[in-house]
């Protein structure tokens, strides 16, 4: 009998058809977000949950009685929206996907660094109101990054391939902090330098990008006063998870223009944007897009596929988080 799972949203058509092929499979056919009372009843109908970075996963969700599930595969790297120790507490293993988004991620980090920094979303919708006047001098000027300072915030596999991109295609120099120590053939080819404190990076860089966990431990990372450190015509990119950064700091910080400007492919309360950061012109907004191409979206399911697969044939699954 194949094991019953659920899928909370849709995934790619190949993914859900192989899904449907090995276990005994509920799709999510609306795409609707499955509720906090759905969420809880999945734990008693199905032997394992696989959730997206969308689906809260809070203890308030486990239920107290003996649960069904016995695994979460999480379609996506990130699992700071899974109650780890209410996982463990129930002997629940849970699963990521760590490595196949670390390109199309790197790229989407690159995409709102050059965007924010050339105004190029200010510039298209400038073009398609039909406001543009046509060429002069000092027309919509921007802020050009070879040779700019780029601080790294995390210095992973996703911070090292943004890194890559900006150093080899920019010419910019890298700064970063890692809680670890990062020496390595690829640090090295960059020239990269790892400062001891996060203060370090904010004050010496042209560009600061992050690239560290959510969650707990690193909520409001980025606050007010880290804000502050910052140069007065620096730019932060985050693609890394809306609560690193303190939202309500960030949105002040770019009114006062005490920073010249952001991209954000994440937001503390997705899918809700405040109406503050809307208005803004020297922000440009993203839709959670990091790992949005055909190519990695496949390779996320699969690797929750083989998760899947690994776990239920009774061998380790690989990559285990809890």
């Amino acid at each position: 009998m194949q094991p019953p799972i659920i899928v909370t949203r849709r995934w790619p058509a190949v993914v859900e058809r192989i899904l449907a092929e090995r276990f005994d499979t509920t799709l999510n056919a609306g795409d609707i977000p499955l509720t906090p009372t759905q969420l809880k009843a999945a734990f008693l109908n199905f032997d394992a949950i696989l959730p997206t970075v969308s689906d809260k996963l809070p203890a308030s969700v486990f239920p107290d009685e003996d649960v069904r599930t016995k695994l979460i595969a999480n379609f996506g790297v990130g699992f700071s929206h899974i109650d780890l120790e209410a996982s463990r507490q129930r002997g629940i293993v849970v699963t990521n996907t760590p490595g196949v988004l670390t390109d199309c991620t790197a790229d989407i980090a690159m995409s709102l660094l050059l965007s924010v920094a050339r105004r190029t979303g200010e510039g298209e919708r400038q073009l398609r109101g039909g406001e543009w006047a046509g060429w002069c001098p000092t027309h919509m000027i921007g802020t050009r990054l070879s040779g700019k300072t780029l601080g790294i915030i995390g210095m992973g596999r996703i911070g090292k391939a943004a890194a890559k991109r900006a150093h080899f295609g920019f010419d910019m120099k890298i700064i970063f902090f890692n809680r670890s120590q990062v020496d390595d053939d690829q640090v090295r080819a960059m020239e990269a330098s790892q400062l001891p404190t996060i203060e370090d990076v904010l004050t010496q860089s042209d560009f600061v990008s992050l690239h560290c966990p959510g969650g707990a431990e690193n909520r409001h990372l980025i606050d007010a006063k880290r804000i502050g450190e910052m140069k007065r015509g620096g730019f932060l990119i985050n693609t890394a998870r809306g609560d690193v950064v303190d939202q309500d700091a960030l949105i002040d910080a770019l009114e006062n223009r005490t920073i010249a400007g952001a991209g954000l492919d994440v937001f503390a309360e997705e899918p809700f944007v405040p109406e503050r950061l809307m208005r803004m012109e020297n922000v440009v907004l993203l839709p959670h897009l990091g790992s949005a191409t055909e190519e990695t979206r496949v390779a996320m399911g699969m690797k929750a596929v083989e998760n899947l697969t690994a776990f239920f044939e009774g061998r380790p699954a690989p990559d285990k988080v809890a």
